[in-house]
């Protein structure tokens, strides 16, 4: 099966050089020099400067070529969330099959990604692959489980073909929605976290924050049409787990030097990586209302994004509400 990945950034790269030893696999980058430099230096410099990549990865810059590579085998888009959009737009609406990688809900339209791909690609077979999942231990080899999740199950066994192997599984879902409100709200319960840590609150604090943040997740999940077991999967639990804890999580960071009084634009100009919680946050809070699901932890977290509360403040606020039962 050929493969195609169109976005050379940290993840899309680790996982082309993952898959390139069992697939013929195409990454596509945007800029020509960036194509360029990885091709001749076998090395991603930019994103993953850590992890060599194998011989058997192809790079391009030319678009057409890297769809035509992949249109009758399996596309990955690996854009972040703002990218997604005008990718479905360009690919041909008989491909084989399109995974994203992003996760989040899409800035100004809130839409997750199944809901942009209805909107501009209606004919595509298309899903989401995602879980658990920090690039540079995939790029490795390190042990890592995924999701695929599609109403199309012809298509995530699909994925499973292209990318199950020695060091990577991959785990099929009917439930994408489901799978894509994991992705995009355990963003903003890493940024909580990274908050609670940075302020030194203790295991305890953590843990909670953990397991509420996975009530609040499934709450707004079974709201947009979710079935509530898949949050305690890959997706939901497992990716909620990593990026809460993980320190090579950006939105943990992001939290981490908001809780010692950085600035949100200085913290955020000193990642130079894209921390989809920050820009999901709002959104998330947006589409609950909306649907009136209750998210406190979430709404905290929007206060201190937009200035409105300190980090005591939005903790102050969480734990002054009243006693409820637990379910």
């Amino acid at each position: 099966m050929n493969l195609t990945v169109l976005g050379a950034g940290a993840w899309g790269t680790a996982l082309a050089a993952s898959a390139c030893s069992r697939q013929p696999t195409l990454l596509w980058a945007r800029d020509a020099a960036q194509a360029t430099a990885i091709q001749r230096e076998r090395r991603n410099t930019r994103y993953l400067p850590e992890a060599a990549l194998p011989a058997p990865l192809a790079i391009t810059a030319d678009f057409d070529e890297a769809v035509a590579h992949g249109r009758d085998g399996l596309i990955v888009i690996g854009t972040p969330m703002s990218g997604l959009e005008g990718m479905l737009a360009r690919l041909p609406a008989d491909a084989a099959g399109v995974l994203w990688l992003c996760k989040g809900f899409q800035e100004g339209s809130g839409r997750l990604g199944h809901e942009i791909a209805r909107d501009v690609a209606p004919a595509l077979r298309c899903g989401v692959l995602s879980g658990p999942s920090f690039a540079i231990e995939v790029a490795r080899g390190q042990p890592t489980a995924l999701v695929a999740a599609s109403s199309d199950a012809a298509l995530a066994e699909r994925a499973v073909e292209a990318f199950h192997g020695d060091s990577l599984r991959v785990y099929t879902s009917t439930d994408p929605i489901g799978v894509e409100v994991g992705g995009a709200v355990k963003n903003v319960m890493a940024i909580a976290t990274g908050i609670a840590d940075g302020m030194s609150l203790g295991l305890n604090a953590r843990a909670a924050l953990i397991t509420r943040g996975l009530a609040e997740m499934t709450r707004l999940g079974v709201a947009l049409g979710a079935r509530a077991e898949t949050f305690m999967g890959l997706s939901g639990l497992g990716d909620l787990v990593l990026t809460t804890t993980g320190d090579l999580s950006r939105n943990r960071q992001v939290g981490l030097r908001l809780a010692q009084g950085l600035a949100l634009p200085q913290i955020l100009a000193e990642l130079g990586h894209v921390a989809e919680g920050v820009l999901s946050a709002a959104t998330v809070l947006r589409r609950a209302q909306g649907l009136q699901v209750d998210m406190p932890i979430t709404e905290a977290v929007v206060g201190v994004l937009e200035g409105r509360f300190s980090p005591a403040q939005a903790l102050g606020a969480l734990m002054g509400r009243e006693s409820r039962p637990e379910h």
